[in-house]
């Protein structure tokens, strides 16, 4: 009796042996696949951007999207909603990324400026006089910017990507200062809006989505953007004139959950980390051809572009320059930094 009790007890022993092996070898695959898998399992993330499929900002973020997962051997996938499709405002996504809503976004860095006031900076008015310079001003901020997002706001900045410079798109021609005076014309965060008040223009804040039907409802007659949402837009469909006044040269950010980005291994983060600088640095390097080639786009479709006398380009820089220095005024402590330390470097 106890003879069979014991041959029963090896076959138990012999079969959970047994088992233990069959499921530690994937079922007879070998364990170096069972344990990469458990090591390092496939991370799906959501992305977002609020532009479209075919804007150079959503485009980027869907190549570094592609390229995490090329460089991960498929552990990122990042999913992208363009398009605004996952309905957030400009002003919300920060917020968003920090709750963990969207994991990854795109958002202009100035539309969420009413959140983190240090980011205007990026739009003050006429700061900025040239693509170089802009790129000056993005570098010399971005290490503020990326301190003050990480600590208060609980997300990694991946990128910073440019915008052209923005300018006045109109139904009338605009030559001079007091053509200005009297628009209805959209903006796109609280430095446009200064600007157009201390031109006589009423300003209206509106997302990208509503520009268009704004103006065939006739609540708008004229847009300050840049040359790519102008294509975005269509606007030719509806105005007729564009005057490049580079009033201001904003950006994008593409940000990451702080907490999704720690669970990930340290090689992973470095090779995120890697292809945020790669991407920051080709978005830069194409601006100004895709400005030019967005503008003749526009060209070819009816708009006349208006080149700026020297007299009105001095005009508005003499008229917005109080809201610069009033912005200084009560700005965080490390725009003033920022400020003095760009215009060192750009000789001013």
């Amino acid at each position: 009796m106890q003879g069979i009790k014991k041959a029963s007890l090896l076959l138990i022993i012999s079969a959970v042996t047994a088992a233990i092996f069959f499921v530690s070898t994937g079922c007879g695959g070998g364990s170096k696949s069972s344990d990469q898998v458990l090591i390092n399992p496939v991370v799906k993330w959501t992305g977002n951007s609020g532009w479209p499929s075919d804007n150079h900002q959503s485009a980027g973020l869907i190549e570094f999207a592609r390229r995490a997962k090329v460089a991960t051997d498929g552990r990122i996938e990042i999913t992208v909603q363009v398009g605004g499709a996952l309905g957030y405002k400009d002003s919300e996504l920060i917020k968003a990324v920090q709750d963990g809503l969207v994991t990854v976004s795109d958002m202009m860095t100035s539309g969420v400026a009413d959140a983190e006031p240090l980011f205007n900076i990026v739009t003050l008015p006429f700061l900025v006089q040239s693509l170089d310079e802009g790129k000056i001003l993005n570098d010399t901020a971005s290490p503020y910017f990326a301190e003050v997002i990480e600590h208060k706001w609980g997300q990694k900045i991946l990128y910073f990507s440019p915008w052209p410079p923005s300018g006045i798109w109109s139904k009338k021609e605009i030559t001079e200062i007091s053509d200005l005076k009297g628009l209805n014309t959209r903006t796109y965060d609280n430095n446009g809006n200064l600007v157009m008040q201390a031109l006589g223009a009423t300003p209206f804040q509106l997302p990208f989505s509503e520009i268009y039907p704004s103006i065939v409802s006739g609540a708008i007659d004229s847009v300050m953007t840049s040359t790519p949402t102008a294509v975005d837009t269509k606007l030719w469909e509806v105005l007729n004139f564009y005057e490049p006044l580079n009033v201001m040269m904003a950006t994008d950010l593409v940000s990451i959950n702080l907490k999704e980005f720690y669970k990930l291994d340290t090689e992973t983060q470095n090779i995120l980390i890697k292809l945020g600088k790669d991407m920051e640095a080709e978005m830069w390097n194409k601006v100004a051809k895709l400005d030019k080639d967005k503008e003749e786009v526009c060209n070819k479709n009816g708009i006349k572009t208006i080149t700026p006398s020297k007299q009105l380009l001095n005009d508005l820089a003499v008229i917005t320059k109080n809201i610069r220095e009033n912005w200084l005024k009560t700005a965080p402590l490390e725009a003033s930094t920022i400020v003095d330390e760009f215009n060192r470097k750009v000789g001013r």
